[in-house]
């Protein structure tokens, strides 16, 4: 890399730190994409972005390793490790790749809120359950990470006091049916197929 530029007093003072600053924030925004890949099963586009970030990286350590006796390469690394992580956090936060569980309990009569999520379009499953104060609603439904701030308004503005939570979903079956079948309870242990 030092073959490109002409040789001076601030290459190593400015310009080796700032490509080495430049590379780690690229490696490291490369990193946490992958890492973001491989926990939602992407494993092509984990596999093709780790190429990159360890050829950056290897880039980047290689001008390190080259001017050991310069403290801006280490304070150059350091820094772009750390721009890197927030660059990459950011990233995902705008891309909104995946989806969501979002589970409501409330004790509020919630027929309204189940009725407008699923006139926009939403898949909603609702059950009625007991909680340690009596019966509540308990309200299941699987988020766009895009979409999810438009849930969590509209779950406010039926239950402002709902306790909800939030879950990554790792795949979800499009459109399936779960099919409804009646086991006998020993039916575990039964060797012979049923029609």
């Amino acid at each position: 890399m030092t073959d490109i530029f002409p040789q001076g007093d601030l290459f190593p003072l400015i310009v080796v730190p700032a490509l080495i600053f430049c590379a780690r924030i690229a490696d490291v925004t490369f990193g946490t994409l992958r890492i973001i890949y491989v926990s939602r099963g992407m494993r092509y586009y984990a596999a093709l972005v780790g190429f990159f970030e360890i050829l950056i990286w290897l880039l980047a350590i290689g001008q390190v390793m080259q001017n050991l006796n310069s403290p801006a390469t280490y304070i150059a690394y350091a820094l772009g490790f750390s721009t890197g992580n927030f660059v990459g956090i950011s990233l995902e936060r705008k891309l909104a790749m995946g989806n969501l569980l979002v589970r409501v309990i409330t004790r509020r009569e919630a027929d309204d809120l189940v009725g407008f999520l699923r006139n926009s379009g939403y898949g909603v499953t609702s059950v009625d359950a007991r909680g340690e104060a009596g019966p509540v609603k308990l309200i299941f439904t699987v988020v766009k990470r895009k979409n999810l701030p438009e849930v969590v308004a509209t779950i406010k503005r039926f239950n402002p006091r709902a306790f909800y939570t939030i879950e990554d979903v790792r795949f979800v079956q499009e459109a399936a049916e779960i099919p409804v079948t009646r086991r006998h309870l020993f039916s575990v242990f039964s060797t012979t197929k049923r029609k």
